[in-house]
């Protein structure tokens, strides 16, 4: 996992640095608000971020805000901050931010709460995986509902490069759906009536 860390102060920096990555954690070091906000911005950005207040250029909920305003994946901050009052803490998450963790931060409290966030981050991406399963399943219903060609005599599905299939095949092919197959009992009694008339030689 891929945090991003953006602090401007050199000091608080390296020891969040230094503590993220004794975690396992791959560290993206920035040093104010608009080396975050274009570190965001990337296709490869990071999925987690711990974004201090109080920065030059841009502060952390400036950069909050314009990570919420773009969209595109999603982007779990949690803002790193001295402020602690209820009015500054309702600002940040009105920007935002998912989280916020005091300064100086209490290692134990800090793991916590970005591990909640990678939490957080497998359930999003694990509800974008069944949406994207479930328009998949609609589209392939909706291709179901359209009109099918198909052979009065052999029951055969024609597909739309012209090709001819059985009707198990096909919707395999188009739902992953498979077949067992059985006799019911109308076709049953036909068979059994067949079979002993060629038993009998063809007599009735």
């Amino acid at each position: 996992m891929r945090i991003l860390i953006a602090e401007d102060d050199p000091v608080s920096r390296k020891v969040l640095e230094t503590t993220l990555r004794k975690w396992a954690y791959e560290v993206v070091i920035t040093t104010n608000g608009a080396e975050a906000w274009q570190a965001l911005q990337a296709t490869d950005a990071p999925s987690l971020a711990i974004l201090d207040w109080m920065m030059p250029n841009l502060d952390g909920v400036e950069v909050c805000r314009r990570v919420r305003q773009k969209g595109g994946p999603y982007t779990y901050i949690i803002m790193l901050t001295a402020k602690s009052s209820k009015e500054d803490i309702s600002t940040a998450l009105e920007a935002g931010a998912d989280d916020y963790v005091n300064k100086p931060f209490d290692q134990r409290e800090l793991h916590a709460r970005v591990k909640v966030g990678l939490r957080m981050l497998e359930l999003e991406q694990s509800l974008a995986h069944k949406i994207g399963e479930l328009e998949q399943a609609l589209r392939e219903v909706r291709q179901l509902k359209a009109l099918l060609p198909i052979c009065m005599y052999c029951k055969k599905i024609r597909d739309d490069q012209n090709y001819w299939h059985q009707i198990e095949s096909y919707l395999h092919q188009h739902t992953g759906t498979d077949f067992s197959h059985g006799i019911c009992p109308e076709c049953y009694d036909k068979w059994m009536a067949e079979r002993k008339k060629e038993e009998r030689g063809g007599r009735p």
